[in-house]
């Protein structure tokens, strides 16, 4: 597989010869999907919580006598019927919404994504990528030149001026190839991955 190997002027002036199994792999839809949703459920903290019928603050007090006044029984506040009352089935505070995905599946499924990016033309790669100083302006420019507005960056080590140069640009973010997710890779419109991140990628996820 031949990946577009871009310039400073994001101009494709050579081509980086990679892995089929990792950039030439057939797109599989379902588990492209059973990934990405699996990757976002385990990212809940599972905190949220509601209280039940024992949990409200209520009196024990009934509403109005049984018989005699044509309205519906009624026994507590407490009813998941009235406002204020307790929910019936209410959700607990350690819900576990975690989705177990096999170490294969889920390096399948990541090569399955970076397949589609280069079918699509949305991923590139360059010898380097760093900036001079940890300036927001420079990094912006820098992509500006390249015709990139919207992009995630994947290097094999975490520059800190690049890093601290992204963090207030909100369509920009600047990843590791260890810390590279499948909601990422799928969010950003392109794809931009160093020379060294594309070895390092075949070495882990191959």
């Amino acid at each position: 597989m031949e990946l577009k190997l871009l310039n400073e002027q994001g101009q494709a002036s050579a081509t980086l010869q990679a892995s089929d199994a990792l950039f030439g792999r057939e797109y599989n839809e379902a588990l492209v999907h059973q990934v990405v949703v699996a990757y976002k459920a385990n990212a809940r903290s599972g905190n949220r919580a509601q209280k039940g019928r024992d949990e409200v603050s209520h009196t024990t007090h009934k509403p109005w006598r049984q018989k005699g006044t044509g309205r519906a029984r009624s026994g507590m506040g407490s009813s998941p019927i009235w406002r204020g009352g307790g929910r019936a089935f209410p959700n607990s505070p350690d819900e576990n919404f975690t989705h177990k995905v096999n170490r294969k599946m889920y390096r399948a499924g990541v090569a399955a994504i970076l397949s589609q990016l280069v079918r699509d033309g949305r991923l590139s790669v360059v010898e380097g990528f760093a900036v001079e100083a940890p300036k927001t302006k420079l990094l912006s420019q820098k992509l500006k030149g390249m015709g990139l507005d919207s992009v995630l960056v994947i290097t094999d080590t975490l520059d800190e001026n690049l890093y601290l140069s992204s963090r207030n640009l909100p369509n920009v973010l600047v990843l590791e190839v260890s810390e590279t997710d499948p909601v990422s890779l799928v969010r950003f419109p392109n794809v931009l991955v160093t020379k060294a991140a594309v070895a390092k990628m075949e070495e882990m996820w191959q």
